[in-house]
C-alpha cells in the first residue's frame, strides 16, 4: 500500500527529488529567517543568520548534502525550486539593503566591474541603492557563497587535518567576510 501512495503522489523520481529539495530549502530558509533580528546591527544580523544556516546544516547533514552536495545524476532542478532556494539569500540581501539605507556600509574601494552580478542577484542582494554598487554586491555574493563552501568543507570532511576547532574557524571566517562586505 505504501508504494502505491508514493507512486500516486510522486509519479517519478524527479518529482520526489523536487519535493525533497523544496522542503529542504524551505526548512533552511525558515531557520535563516528566524535568526534575523532587525533590531541588531547589520554585522550581528549577518553572523546570526550564518550561524543559523550552519546549525541547520549540521543538524540535517543529509538534507544539506541533497541541496549542496553532489548533483543527482540525470536530475535537473526545475524553476519552481528557485523561490525556496533563494530564501537564505533574500534574508542576507535584506540585511545588506537595510545596512545601505541606514548608512551602515563603509564605501567600497576596489576595482569596478559593472555587469558582473546579474540583475536577479542585484534584486536579491539588497535592491537598488547608491551604497550598493557592484563591488559591495560582489563581496556580498562572495560571502554568501563562502558561507556554503565553509559549511560544505566541514560537513564533507575537507577540514580534517586542517582545522582544529570547527566552531572557532567558522566564526572567524564569517567575521572576516562581514568585514569584507563593509559592515
Amino acid at each position: 500500500m505504501l508504494s502505491f501512495e508514493i507512486d500516486a503522489r510522486f509519479p517519478s523520481r524527479d518529482d520526489l527529488l523536487t519535493r525533497l529539495i523544496i522542503d529542504g530549502y524551505d526548512d533552511l530558509g525558515a531557520a535563516a529567517e528566524a535568526a534575523d533580528d532587525p533590531s541588531l546591527p547589520p554585522a550581528e544580523r549577518w553572523l546570526a543568520v550564518c550561524r543559523a544556516v550552519r546549525a541547520w546544516a549540521t543538524a540535517h547533514p543529509h538534507e544539506y548534502a541533497l541541496l549542496y552536495g553532489s548533483p543527482v545524476p540525470g536530475y535537473r532542478a526545475p524553476r519552481d525550486t528557485v523561490p525556496a532556494a533563494s530564501r537564505v539569500g533574500i534574508v542576507l540581501g535584506r540585511i545588506l539593503g537595510d545596512a545601505a539605507r541606514d548608512g551602515a556600509l563603509r564605501p567600497a574601494a576596489g576595482k569596478r566591474d559593472p555587469g558582473l552580478v546579474s540583475q536577479e542577484a542585484v534584486e536579491v542582494l539588497g535592491g537598488e541603492h547608491p551604497a550598493l554598487d557592484e563591488t559591495v554586491r560582489l563581496r556580498a555574493l562572495l560571502a554568501w557563497s563562502s558561507l556554503y563552501g565553509t559549511i560544505s568543507f566541514e560537513l564533507f570532511g575537507h577540514f580534517v587535518g586542517s582545522v582544529q576547532d570547527a566552531d572557532r574557524y567558522f566564526d572567524r571566517a564569517m567575521e572576516d567576510l562581514v568585514g569584507l562586505i563593509g559592515f
